[in-house]
């Protein structure tokens, strides 16, 4: 069993930024693969980011070049910075990793608003 925490969440101005963190209860960042998908009210989630065990990148073409995910092993935590945030950003952001069962954590709202 994982269990996934989010944090790191919450309401920020239009251009603004956040830095989202996502800390495993197992040692499992250094060799699984971890996602970030986000979804938006009455929207499917999506793909936002992922990260390889050799720390690998995919990003989605709507967030390229303003979020950028990263981990720290030893902290066993994934992070999501996000730049220039639009108010189509907008979503709760969950963690996610295929390890295993699959594993979500319960996620954390992030609002983009003036």
């Amino acid at each position: 069993q994982v269990r996934l925490v989010e944090s790191g969440g919450g309401l920020v101005q239009p251009g603004g930024s956040l830095r989202l963190s996502c800390e495993a209860s197992r040692y499992i960042v250094s060799f699984a693969v971890m996602r970030w998908y986000r979804q938006a009210p009455e929207k499917a989630r999506e793909f936002v980011a992922s990260i390889s065990s050799g720390g690998s990148t995919n990003y989605a073409d709507s967030v390229k070049g303003r979020f950028t995910i990263s981990k720290d092993n030893a902290k066993n935590t994934v992070y999501l910075q996000m730049n220039s945030l639009k108010s189509d950003d907008t979503a709760v952001y969950y963690c996610n990793t295929p390890y295993g069962d699959n594993y979500w954590g319960q996620g954390t709202q992030v609002t983009v608003s003036s």
